[in-house]
């Protein structure tokens, strides 16, 4: 499809391009949008970013080659000038509750969409606090946690709420996903980002931010609950669950609780998403998938105390000096051999019970900074074809319904659903 008619100069900026994962979106951006696509590459070193542009015109001679656009970031008028000049703007600079705020503001005041690939919710409940009312006024629509964490999880969600409107003509009770699989090794950016998570955010903004429903745009009819756990469960992070085997505690499940459920409030209010609403009664929860329970025990007991070891400022301090640095990440050898699976269960929210339920298996092969790439960059792509019935706000990439789930298929995450026996 072709892009709709803008007034700025740019169809997108990659901000952060000479970061690894910036790098990496470029390179999606350079291989697979319109060879006339009119886009820039931007950051503090013209030497390194010139480096991107000479990497770009070798792989993709026949391509329009990005420009150069450099910014400071801490110069809010350097950011605003930035903004104004594109429709839709990917950024990849973090950790995000540090150096996130200026391109969100100066997207917010332009009126340009914007694109993340965040996984620090807490930063990006305080930033729709903050910048919400201002972004419906201006028109930008925002998708913050659009890569690795959390869009797969947000998209395997709607899909199975999907697969039960349509063969069981049923809302949806719960939802429960398995990370079943993850080979993957983080960058120094991610690290990084884990590291300074207690340094940028204070314990009350992670503890608001965690409340159940609280990044939702409605509140919940009922009581906020989530799924009940066991003494057992809290104490050892086991449980079995039907159909997705022996589960625990997760390395993503706080940080996609959020998503789903603004993803929960937003399918509830937008006038062109209602049909797509999960329900009233609606739960979730995310675990991820141990090869035994010994695993799982250890898993969560190790998850537990890393949390409470890095609230130390002592000890991210000595951590951070292991830590690899910021722009460093998997070689390409390592990428190609990285891969990772979703299994998961919905239950239909019915009168009387009923002995079927919708079951999704997602899964892909290659880098995780691929895959974040390509859903940043297919995500920027349908918001510049237009047609989103979308004002302006902070959405979820559910919020690009069944398009984004067929972009992220051609791009190599496969997502199926099926009904089957509980």
């Amino acid at each position: 499809m072709q892009f709709k008619e803008h007034n700025r100069l740019y169809d997108l900026v990659v901000f952060g391009a000479t970061g690894y994962t910036g790098r990496v979106v470029a390179e999606y951006v350079a291989a697979n949008f319109p060879i006339n696509a009119k886009w820039a590459v931007a950051g503090r070193s013209a030497p390194k970013l010139q480096a991107i542009v000479d990497s770009c015109k070798t792989a993709h001679s026949d391509r329009n080659l990005p420009e150069i656009e450099i910014v400071n970031l801490d110069n809010s008028e350097e950011m605003r000038a930035l903004a104004s000049k594109t429709c839709v703007m990917i950024t990849t600079v973090g950790p995000y509750s540090q150096y996130g705020e200026q391109a969100v503001k100066a997207c917010v005041e332009a009126g340009t969409h914007y694109f993340d690939a965040t996984g620090e919710a807490a930063w990006v409940y305080k930033m729709i606090k903050k910048y919400e009312k201002a972004a419906k006024e201006s028109g930008a629509i925002l998708i913050p946690q659009m890569g690795l964490e959390s869009a797969p999880p947000d998209l395997c969600t709607w899909s199975l709420a999907n697969t039960l409107g349509k063969e069981m003509d049923a809302k949806t009770k719960d939802v429960v996903l398995s990370l079943h699989t993850l080979r993957a090794a983080p960058s120094g950016g991610t690290i990084s980002t884990v590291l300074s998570l207690f340094d940028n955010l204070t314990l009350s903004e992670l503890l608001e931010s965690g409340k159940p429903y609280a990044h939702s745009p409605v509140p919940h009819p009922a009581e906020p609950k989530r799924r009940e756990t066991s003494i057992w469960q809290k104490l050892f992070g086991i449980h079995n669950v039907p159909n997705l085997g022996t589960l625990t505690t997760g390395l993503t499940g706080t940080t996609d609780q959020g998503v789903i459920e603004r993803s929960w409030g937003l399918l509830s209010e937008i006038p062109s998403r209602k049909d797509q609403f999960y329900g009233p009664n609606f739960c979730w929860a995310e675990y991820s998938k141990p090869r035994n329970w010994l695993e799982g025990i250890l898993t969560h007991w190790l998850l537990t105390v890393a949390v409470l070891l890095l609230s130390i400022a002592p000890v991210r301090a000595i951590a951070r000096k292991f830590a690899p640095e910021p722009g460093t990440g998997p070689s390409r050898e390592d990428m190609d051999k990285e891969e990772v699976e979703w299994r998961g269960i919905a239950n239909p929210d019915t009168q009387s019970p009923v002995n079927k339920q919708a079951f999704v298996r997602a899964w892909y092969h290659g880098s995780m900074y691929q895959l974040t790439a390509m859903l940043c960059s297919e995500g920027a792509r349908i918001v510049l074809e237009g047609d989103l019935e979308l004002g302006g706000g902070f959405y979820t990439p559910c919020c690009l319904g069944q398009r984004i789930v067929d972009r992220a298929h051609e791009g190599g995450l496969k997502i199926e659903t099926r009904i089957q026996d509980k």
